[in-house]
């Protein structure tokens, strides 16, 4: 918590002047509210989180199925040979 203070720059005076004034502005039964807010807010964003981390874990692990391989004792087609038609002198 302290190392929190100490990055916004705020000693202990200044910290429960800012809270007198937040109680002030939006009032004693606002601020639950807020709060109320703000967790279902983070909730959702953890559950948002929390299933695309999962669809991308299930989609990376998935085996794609191969293709069956080709049946090679099944009718194969015999080539044609192609020849010129003979033509007879007379």
């Amino acid at each position: 918590m302290n190392a929190m203070l100490a990055v916004l720059g705020l000693s202990g005076t200044e910290l429960i002047i800012v809270l007198v004034a937040i109680l002030v502005l939006f009032g004693a039964k606002r601020i639950p509210e807020f709060a109320k807010g703000l967790g279902k807010g983070i909730n959702e964003f953890k559950k948002a989180s929390r299933e695309v981390t999962d669809s991308l874990d299930t989609e990376s692990t998935a085996v794609v199925p191969k293709a069956p391989p080709a049946n090679t004792t099944a009718q194969t087609p015999v080539p044609v040979q192609s020849k010129p038609p003979e033509t007879k002198v007379v």
